[in-house]
């Protein structure tokens, strides 16, 4: 669509932060101190893959709300010589849980997953097998070029020495101190003298900083056969946790092949199940195409009706066949096609809100991080990590100083089910690290945190991207919207006009803060630079590096 989108909008929003421009590499994080980090490693000589793992653990300290070393994720990875892999790094369920170890609450809805005594979301009993820093140092391993030690420095440093608490860290804390005050070691660094740490007071850590020393030294096997994964389990035999040894021993992770779909001449690449989002955008993307986007203009009632309409599908198929590839059949080819998603396009009434089942049967959180790192190689990482609520399981490992996920709250406690608890299942997940292309050239590479909210939050940045023509700044802080059949979310910067209209057509408009997390990304243009953007939902910075060495036998003499 040309022209400018701002002539077929009915949602006007000014950007609030500034992208960051680079000719020779670009990492954005959602902090400041991480995306450092990640650019000190670029700065060094090191490659994306070694900018990445240095955000990563780094973000481990100073966004300890939303990763760490007893977490998971996904990385999407395209290497210099234009091949993409997806690196599994998810959690997985302990071998001594069974589908009826938690008692599901009674009355609770098909999507809600809330146990008797939030065992499965709170303390011992809710941390899943960690899957994240075996994945980070086989990664690092396999496509970096620089030490772990090397990559690590950055994280130890402000672990050992500290950081500001900024007001996003403050505000997740009050938002848990509750849950946390009742663990002894996460309240002694985050609740001093039982208050949330304030905006600007330092965050030490000096317990965690020698547990990323000993890793330093000594790789994932400190964790998943040495003495640190000693400590773990000895906690969790003690608590009544599920995680032994057999568990951190028997961890793999999995290479996958993304799921590529093409929409109006752009190829796009997201990660595979048992994450949903690749497949779902592919799916939402299909249906989408048969409609004007651009011409219908951002953030009009008509746009968002279909958008919303989208979502509905979307989320009726992921609810009856999404999941862990091993356990349940995820019929992709017939999600993905573009003779299912007519299909589905010709069930929407362009005038009136709708219900929907499921299209499909199977075959047999909502807090994350995400970055983005490139390299002037062709070396490109999206990567989304999280210990799943905020603060995860609201426990520190004594003798680790390291933040415990609560990734059993993602199964559904019931059996029979696709996300039924299974021994060494991985969970299902929206994490979208996506990438688009055209012409076979790299242009965007981008994804946020956010639970469910994650894929159909990419999506929109894209259709940003492609059909309003949108700047990559602008695409990642639009308004957004979001539903999987009941409420209608819509961000609070979409008027009151286009709500009404909404209301009109049968949607339960509820206004919200926030649609999701802190979306970054970076564009890729011809003449070599790159754009590094993040937004405004959270402590999202682009840091750049241009410049360079100076040429052979240049130097200033004095005559």
């Amino acid at each position: 669509m040309g022209g400018n989108w701002r002539e077929r909008t009915a949602t006007s929003f000014e950007c609030q932060k500034m992208p960051a421009v680079s000719s020779r590499g670009m990492v954005v994080s959602n902090h400041p101190l991480a995306s450092s980090a990640g650019a000190e490693m670029l700065a060094a000589g090191g490659n994306a893959i070694d900018a990445a793992i240095a955000t990563l653990f780094t973000l481990t300290v100073v966004e300890p709300m939303m990763v760490g070393i007893i977490g998971g994720g996904m990385a999407h990875i395209r290497l210099a010589d234009g091949s993409h892999r997806v690196i599994d790094g998810q959690s997985t369920v302990p071998a001594s849980v069974r589908d009826t170890t938690y008692t599901s609450k009674p009355g609770s809805a098909h999507d809600v997953f809330d146990t008797v005594g939030n065992e499965n979301l709170n303390g011992p009993k809710a941390v899943a097998t960690p899957g994240s820093l075996k994945a980070w140092c086989e990664t690092l391993q396999r496509f970096g070029t620089m030490s772990l030690a090397d990559v690590m420095q950055p994280a130890i440093k402000h672990a050992a020495r500290g950081y500001a608490a900024t007001p996003y860290l403050h505000e997740c804390i009050s938002e848990c101190a509750a849950e946390m005050r009742k663990d002894k070691p996460i309240a002694a660094i985050y609740l001093p003298n039982g208050e949330p740490l304030k905006v600007g007071e330092r965050v030490v850590q000096s317990e965690y900083a020698e547990t990323l020393r000993y890793i330093a030294d000594h790789g994932e096997a400190a964790l998943y056969g040495g003495p640190l994964g000693d400590i773990l389990v000895d906690y969790m035999e003690k608590s009544g946790g599920f995680i032994r040894r057999n568990d951190l021993a028997n961890y793999r992770t999995v290479e996958r092949l993304p799921i590529r779909a093409s929409y109006r001449g752009w190829t796009i690449f997201g990660p595979p199940p048992p994450a949903a989002s690749g497949v779902h955008i592919t799916q939402m993307l299909n249906i989408l195409e048969g409609y004007d986007i651009g011409a219908l203009g951002f953030g009009t009632s008509e746009t968002i009706h279909y958008l919303a309409e989208v979502l509905k599908i979307a989320f009726a198929d992921r609810a009856a066949a999404s999941g862990d590839p091993d356990y349940v059949g995820v019929p992709v080819e017939k999600l993905t096609s573009k003779a299912y998603a007519e299909e589905r396009r010709r069930t929407i009434d362009p005038a009136r809100a709708q219900a929907f089942g499921a299209g499909v049967t199977q075959l047999e959180s909502a807090h994350t991080t995400h970055l983005t790192a490139a390299d002037s190689f062709g070396n490109v990482v999206a990567t989304t990590q999280t210990i799943n609520n905020l603060f995860g399981a609201k426990i520190m490992i004594p003798g680790l100083g390291a933040i415990a996920n609560n990734y059993m709250n993602l199964f559904d406690p019931r059996p029979g089910h696709a996300l039924s608890l299974a021994p060494g299942k991985r969970v299902t997940t929206s994490m979208s690290p996506m990438m688009a292309l055209r012409d076979g050239k790299l242009r965007y590479a981008l994804g946020l945190p956010g639970g469910k909210r994650i894929f159909p939050s990419a999506m929109q940045a894209l259709l940003n991207l492609i059909d309003h023509g949108m700047s990559l700044q602008e695409a990642v802080e639009a308004p957004r919207v979001w539903t999987e059949g009941n409420a209608l979310e819509v961000e609070q910067t979409i008027p009151e006009s286009v709500r009404t209209k909404l209301t009109a057509l049968g949607h339960k408009v509820q206004p919200v803060a926030t649609v999701a997390g802190g979306m970054n990304g970076i564009a890729f243009h011809d003449d070599g630079t790159m754009t590094g953007a993040a937004c405004w939902r959270a402590d999202g910075t682009p840091v750049g590096i241009s410049g360079g060495l100076a040429k052979s036998g240049i130097r200033f003499r004095l005559s």
